[in-house]
C-alpha cells in the first residue's frame, strides 16, 4: 500500500504545479459504507485551518446541486474525491484526469462524474480530476473498512502537506 500512497503523491503534487485557486469536492453517501469515502477526506481536511483559502465542499450524493458555488469560486483546478469501482486492492488510490474518464461509469453514484466535470469545464476551464478510491463494500452499513479508513488518513496528509 505505501508504493500507491506514494505514486498518489506525486501525482497529486504535480497535478497541483501551479494552481492557483483550488476546488476540492467530496463525493459520498455515509449511509453505504465505503461510498462515504469522498464526503470523509472532505470533511476532515475542513478542519484544516491552513486549507481555509481553497474550496472544500462535502457534496454528498448530490454534486451537481453545488456547480453554482464552484462556477462562483471560478477554481483553476478541480479535484473531485470518490469511491470507484476499478476492479483492483480496496483502498487503492487512482488519480486521473477526468478527460480520460470517458465511458467509464467507474463512480459509485448514478450521474456520472464525466458529465458533471464537462459541465464544470466548460464554464470554469479549470483542470480537472477526479481520485478514484476502490472501496471494499458498498452496502447500508455506515462507517468506512479499516482499508479505507487508512486511505482517507493517508490522503488527508498528503494535501493537507502539500496544499498549507
Amino acid at each position: 500500500m505505501r508504493s500507491n500512497v506514494k505514486n498518489f503523491e506525486k501525482k497529486i503534487s504535480d497535478w497541483i504545479l501551479n494552481a492557483d485557486k483550488i476546488a476540492i469536492i467530496g463525493v459520498g453517501n455515509e449511509l453505504k459504507k465505503d461510498d462515504y469515502i469522498g464526503s470523509f477526506i472532505v470533511r476532515k481536511l475542513k478542519k484544516k485551518r491552513s486549507l481555509k483559502k481553497f474550496l472544500i465542499l462535502d457534496c454528498g450524493t448530490t454534486p451537481e446541486n453545488y456547480t453554482g458555488i464552484v462556477k462562483k469560486f471560478r477554481p483553476s483546478h478541480i479535484l473531485v474525491i470518490d469511491a470507484a469501482q476499478l476492479g483492483i486492492k480496496p483502498g487503492t488510490l487512482v488519480l486521473v484526469d477526468i478527460e480520460k474518464v470517458q465511458g467509464l461509469t467507474i463512480s459509485t453514484h448514478n450521474l456520472p462524474l464525466r458529465v458533471l466535470a464537462d459541465y464544470l469545464k466548460k464554464d470554469t476551464g479549470a483542470k480537472i480530476a477526479l481520485l478514484g478510491i476502490q472501496p471494499k463494500k458498498i452496502v447500508f452499513e455506515m462507517g468506512l473498512t479499516e482499508e479505507l479508513q487508512e486511505a482517507a488518513n493517508n490522503v488527508v496528509e498528503i494535501l493537507a502537506k502539500l496544499l498549507s
